[in-house]
């Protein structure tokens, strides 16, 4: 269920902001948005998955994993609080270091990783994700893993990259590859380096 509220009493903001759920709200163009705090399916995937990233993929290319930033706009610094969102991961190489102010980011990681729980707004953050003119957004299914990787293409929108007839599906901005595995597991490697599977924790 979606629901809408013009102006919420201010007893409710403040309940919010005192529970864990209000680290998940985003601020889209002045209006608030409160998904539901993702379960735990949900965080011990992105952890695996961080874990996974920072250790294979950042750390031997002295790039950089972070979780659950605050993003925004170039032209919305000055007041970033009224227009950000909030992937579940972002992955930055050397040369996009400086968008990070440490409280929120401002401008374009290389990808935005979302993990997609029923009913949530991943897909509706697609074009903000444009605008910024981040190269690449993975979506994971939260309850299947199912991956599929994004890439920017002018317009700017984003098309669904085909997975190859292994079925793996590659990145092309990281070198990182994805494939179901079943069984709500996804299989993960870097340039052909030997799979990992990341599992139904």
């Amino acid at each position: 269920m979606r629901a809408v509220i013009a102006d919420l009493p201010k007893h409710w903001l403040a309940e919010r902001k005192n529970s864990d759920a209000a680290q998940w709200d985003e601020m889209w163009n002045g209006v608030l948005h409160m998904p539901p705090m993702p379960n735990r399916m949900h965080q011990r995937f992105g952890r695996e998955l961080l874990i996974y990233l920072q250790t294979r993929w950042a750390k031997p290319r002295g790039c950089q994993v972070d979780q659950e930033v605050n993003l925004t706009t170039p032209e919305d610094e000055a007041h970033w609080t009224l227009n950000y969102r909030i992937p579940d991961l972002v992955l930055l190489t050397p040369d996009r270091f400086h968008i990070d102010r440490n409280e929120y980011m401002v401008g374009a990681p290389l990808v935005v990783v979302e993990i997609k729980s029923p009913g949530d707004e991943t897909y509706g953050k697609l074009p903000f994700y444009a605008g910024l003119g981040v190269p690449e957004v993975w979506v994971f299914d939260r309850d299947t893993r199912a991956p599929e990787v994004h890439a920017l293409v002018p317009g700017p929108g984003y098309q669904l990259l085909p997975a190859g007839p292994d079925g793996w599906v590659r990145s092309p901005a990281t070198g990182v590859e994805f494939r179901p595995a079943g069984a709500n597991k996804v299989a993960v490697r870097i340039a052909g380096d030997p799979a990992e599977e990341l599992p139904d924790t």
